[in-house]
């Protein structure tokens, strides 16, 4: 993709930045540092650059945030959800009682019906151990798919019709097909199995079209690929850890994406000095869409409509 201009866009590095999500109501930009136990949201000046940015720190590993209609954000941290406020006091709603001990929250999404969706690995990387869970709109917690190891990257197709999921364990992006009433998947099937050696595909998001983007981590680049699983092109990177990506900016039309540099010793780290940060694409000619909200109920909220509206 010769076209497009890569650069920095986060002045500070993270140990494990992750998770990007666009804010489209807010225009804000939404990340975290999972080992670094920190949410970060920034604002956008006119030319895209970040303006204010604003950090929580947490007291325990934190994998994924989801905005909330009413205000605030979700965060999956360690085997728990917590509802941060606009002023940054934390609150924990509830926490997983059927998993397996050593494991912790890794990446996730809400789907268009305002649930969380999230995604369980173990610290050591078990084959098996991961599943997927999804906080149900009344607060209670269901059991989606279990037998995974490393699940990231969860989104799905505009019409709402296909639901994505990477498993940097077994190293493939599966596609499940929805029941448009319940929002349930089914029929997996391996869309994409990566080859390529010391590389697995990390966090991802759908754009417009339909098409996925893959962050390889690993693998020096964000991949593109059509609906049908081909490789349609590649956004090269000068840092090896690729881990998450998110259409964002005013137009929609950026791709921000989160690195990382856990276990890069000095020699590496002097050839990717920008390790860990977050940097911003242009010139893509495409359009992504910014992340939807959780809209269960949250302390001092009530449940919000599709339109944002508190019930």
């Amino acid at each position: 993709m010769s076209d497009t201009n890569t650069s920095v866009w986060s002045p500070e590095p993270g140990l494990l930045s992750e998770g990007a999500r666009w804010h489209e109501q807010r225009e804000e930009l939404l990340w975290v540092d999972i080992l670094g136990r920190r949410i970060h949201r920034a604002t956008l000046m006119r030319d895209g650059q970040p303006d204010r940015i604003e950090t929580v720190e947490l007291d325990r590993d934190v994998g994924v945030v989801a905005p909330a209609a009413g205000g605030g954000y979700l965060a999956a941290a360690a085997r728990a959800f917590l509802f941060v406020d606009d002023n940054g006091t934390v609150t924990e709603l509830t926490s997983l009682t059927d998993a397996p001990n050593g494991v912790r929250f890794n990446d996730g999404a809400c789907d268009e019906r305002g649930r969380f969706w999230v995604g369980t690995m173990a610290y050591d990387k078990s084959p098996g151990a991961g599943a997927l869970y999804r906080l149900e709109l009344d607060g209670s917690i269901s059991t989606v798919l279990t037998d995974l190891t490393i699940p990231n990257g969860i989104g799905w197709s505009p019409e709402g019709a296909v639901m994505y999921l990477n498993d940097s364990g077994t190293g493939c992006l599966y596609e499940f097909e929805v029941d448009l009433g319940t929002g349930e998947p089914g029929n997996r099937r391996t869309l994409v199995a990566f080859e390529q050696p010391g590389a697995a595909p990390d966090g991802l998001t759908v754009d417009d079209r339909g098409d996925i983007w893959v962050a390889v981590y690993g693998g020096w680049a964000v991949h593109h690929y059509s609906p049908e699983g081909e490789l349609v092109g590649a956004v090269e990177l000068p840092v090896a850890q690729a881990t998450s990506c998110a259409f964002g900016g005013v137009d929609r039309g950026t791709l921000f994406v989160t690195t990382g540099r856990e276990q890069l010793d000095a020699q590496a780290l002097a050839h990717q000095p920008d390790a860990g940060r977050v940097f911003q694409v242009a010139g893509l000619d495409t359009h992504g869409p910014g992340c939807n909200l959780y809209r269960g109920r949250l302390p001092g909220q009530g449940r919000s409509g599709s339109d944002g509206s508190v019930r």
